[in-house]
């Protein structure tokens, strides 16, 4: 699923760079020494040329300050970086080498917009004037005609990807769900999205109380022997004030919306989950009329920077994990309390080598999540919770969830409580396959991960998700939305 190794290595050299001069305090003066100290010259390494090489570096480096790779900003957190885009093949209908040059012509006689012409080997498609419709390659009795798709555009599961006159792709903020799927589908590494890195850097370096705050997919992602607690101590290393596990955040949100369910499921109401922000994006943008039916809970995330900010008013929160959807969260939704800024696992192991911080093992000995928060990550894991917390409240209802795993997954459910065919009471949504844990910016494969996983979560207590949150001071703290 990952892009070309080299893609991601630039990728890490420049956010690293860019980290590295922030805490240095040189980002203004020295930012436009990056794109010459990564592409020396004088030969090109991927590209046409230096020049190309070195102007995709500036874009990227804009990406990362926060800013669009170009002139306008749609505000979307996702951008086209249009320099890199402009290597890939436009997408369209093309004849190979399987035409026999037929007297039939088929193809043309297909195409009603003229695209299609005779050639002297072969048939030849004019690109300016297809449709796409696939007609020809319909009507041809060789198979000749193969449609070539862009891989953004193909991965992109709600259609938010066009192309403009000069064949740059185009992602269209209307439609766009922030799922990040494009990103590493696209192998020119033409896709990005904006990062939060130098603003994290900044607040640090002022001295403000800033908390990370690590998503339950941390988990598992760096090794059976990185832990929580190894998280912990390196967080503390560069300069956090404290860390915590957003498996606690599970525990909360598991608890009230539990609450939510049984309210609703009395009523006869149908609900979807809160917490993935690439879900509640499709239901808000290509289901408007079912927004009502989203919880009112707010994600993991926002629970415990409420919970932080509850006992230090002026904390800034910063949450790491291998989601992009999670930046829109904080973007677009703007939820009062949430978490500030969100860092991709890429994002914050740069500013760790500038501060030359590495993970450690360490005891896994820090547990402030049941294992159903700490479960929160993977697909069918918020129903479990969420059902583990109606059974330690006594509330006898018979919930049927309809857990859906992946954007495709999402849509199917969506379409059939909109036309009123779902049968289940609820729906679990992750818009990333496997959960949380299959991320856009996930450190490690999914079967590596897991078994990491169950072998840290093994070693954990089994407290009840209520009895965890007794832990805590839950009444000072509001867990909706508004």
């Amino acid at each position: 699923m990952y892009a070309d190794e080299n893609v991601i290595k630039i990728k890490h050299e420049v956010l690293y760079e860019v980290a590295k001069l922030a805490f240095a305090g040189e980002l203004e003066e020295k930012r436009d020494h990056i794109a010459t100290e990564l592409i020396p010259g004088p030969l090109p390494q991927f590209r046409c040329c230096i020049y190309k090489e070195r102007e995709i570096i500036r874009q990227r480096v804009r990406l990362a300050e926060g800013k669009a790779p170009g002139v306008s900003d749609d505000g979307n957190i996702i951008q086209v970086i249009s320099s890199a885009c402009e290597d890939c093949p436009i997408s369209s209908y093309t004849v190979t080498e399987n035409c026999q040059n037929c007297i039939g012509k088929a193809c043309i006689n297909a195409c009603k917009f003229g695209a299609i012409e005779s050639g002297r080997h072969r048939s030849h498609i004019d690109a300016a004037k297809c449709k796409e419709c696939g007609k020809c390659a319909q009507a041809c009795p060789y198979n000749a005609i193969a449609h070539l798709k862009r891989p953004c555009k193909f991965s992109c599961p709600v259609n938010a990807i066009t192309y403009d006159e000069y064949g740059i792709s185009v992602i269209d903020k209307k439609k766009c769900i922030r799922c990040g799927k494009c990103i590493h589908s696209c192998p020119f590494g033409a896709i990005g999205s904006k990062t939060y890195i130098v603003d994290v850097i900044r607040a640090l370096k002022e001295g403000k109380l800033v908390y990370a705050m690590a998503a339950p997919a941390t988990e598992g992602q760096f090794g059976p022997d990185i832990t929580m607690a190894s998280w912990k101590k390196a967080m503390k290393e560069v300069g956090f004030t404290d860390f915590y596990d957003v498996g606690l955040g599970g525990d909360m949100t598991a608890a009230y919306e539990a609450e939510e369910w049984a309210e609703a499921y009395k009523e006869g109401k149908k609900k979807v989950t809160s917490c993935c922000p690439a879900f509640v994006n499709m239901v808000r943008l290509h289901y408007p009329q079912l927004a009502d039916c989203v919880s009112t809970t707010v994600s993991p995330m926002c629970a415990v920077s409420r919970l932080i900010k509850a006992q230090d008013p002026d904390a800034v929160t910063v949450f790491i994990g291998p989601c992009i959807a999670k930046k829109s969260e904080v973007a677009d939704q703007q939820i009062p309390g949430n978490a500030d800024y969100v860092l991709t696992y890429s994002e914050i192991r740069a500013i760790m080598k500038a501060k030359q911080v590495v993970l450690e093992p360490c005891p896994n000995d820090d547990q402030i999540a049941s294992v159903f928060g700490k479960r929160f990550a993977n697909s069918g894991g918020v129903t479990a919770a969420v059902l583990e917390s109606l059974k330690e409240s006594d509330e006898n209802i018979e919930a049927k969830v309809y857990k859906a795993n992946g954007a495709a997954e999402c849509k199917k459910a969506l379409l059939l409580l909109r036309a009123a065919k779902l049968p289940d009471d609820f729906i679990e949504g992750m818009a990333c396959e496997g959960g949380c844990v299959g991320g856009p910016s996930a450190f490690n494969d999914q079967f590596s991960s897991k078994k990491n996983r169950d072998a840290l979560i093994k070693e954990a207590d089994e407290r009840g998700i209520h009895e965890n949150l007794g832990n805590y001071k839950m009444d000072s703290i509001s867990m909706h939305r508004d």
